[in-house]
């Protein structure tokens, strides 16, 4: 074990047995220097490998800190998006609002979400799902969405441009009706398609996110269906694997 390894390892453990929480600061160069008797380069290094590892993390300044956990959105797939869950009123008569805000709230944290709207040529593999021609027209709903105020997730739903323009789903703000949005305007999902890939993130989503070195992100791609098999939507969401928990519940017929 090389000198930097053991200071990593040795800092490491500590943050493992909870000696270091956290969001607490790691100590000073000069404190780790003298914990540990070597040089100011080997100090950096073994903490550059925390760095790497996504343990550490880089605050403002030059300072580094032990990575702060992020409270878990447990996801529940199997009811996600039931229209049947999401069609009735809320307190005091409201409207049940937009379900990934509904599932938030419902756990006890603040939801918030940026929203864009663009027409767009999709991605392919989402020109694909929908159906497109090459060169074909997506409008593309782009979200940021934040559980109190820290950045959790990107959700970016895309339709065929013939299906919503003319609709609240071309408005860039936060829309919901009783069933879904493409219900009330008559468009029914019946069947969903997902497919779910497990990836280091673009250096893009890296950014949006706020996320630290090494944490993957899953993929999940949902394309919605109407009961004559027409593809009405499909949803690219990014989920980082720091601070999601999906469930499912599959029966055995």
């Amino acid at each position: 074990m090389t000198k930097a390894q053991e200071i990593a390892s040795d800092l490491r453990r500590k943050i493992e047995a909870g000696d270091l929480e956290g969001g607490a600061a790691l100590p000073s160069e000069a404190q780790l220097m003298s914990e540990y008797g070597y040089s100011r380069e080997t100090v950096r290094a073994g903490v550059r490998a925390l760095v790497e590892e996504g343990l550490v993390v880089t605050g403002q300044g030059q300072g580094k800190y032990v990575r702060e956990p992020f409270p878990p959105v447990v996801w529940n797939w199997t009811t996600l998006e039931s229209r049947s869950r999401h069609a009735n009123a809320g307190p005091e008569g409201q409207t049940a609002g937009d379900q990934w805000a509904s599932a938030v709230a419902e756990e006890g944290g603040a939801p918030r979400q940026e929203v864009s709207v663009s027409i767009v040529q999709p991605p392919k593999h989402v020109r694909e799902c929908l159906g497109l021609p090459d060169g074909g027209l997506a409008v593309a709903r782009k979200r940021i969405r934040y559980v109190d105020n820290r950045p959790y997730a990107l959700a970016d739903s895309y339709f065929p441009q013939e299906l919503v323009v003319g609709t609240p789903l071309m408005e860039p703000r936060d829309v919901s009706a009783p069933g879904g949005v493409l219900a009330s305007i008559g468009l029914i999902q019946a069947v969903y398609q997902d497919e779910i890939t497990v990836r280091m993130p673009t250096r893009q989503e890296s950014e949006q996110l706020a996320l630290p070195a090494a944490t993957p992100v899953a993929e999940h791609t949902r394309t919605g269906y109407d009961s004559d098999g027409k593809p009405l939507r499909c949803m690219v969401t990014i989920l980082p694997g720091d601070r999601h928990k999906i469930r499912y519940e599959v029966t055995t017929d």
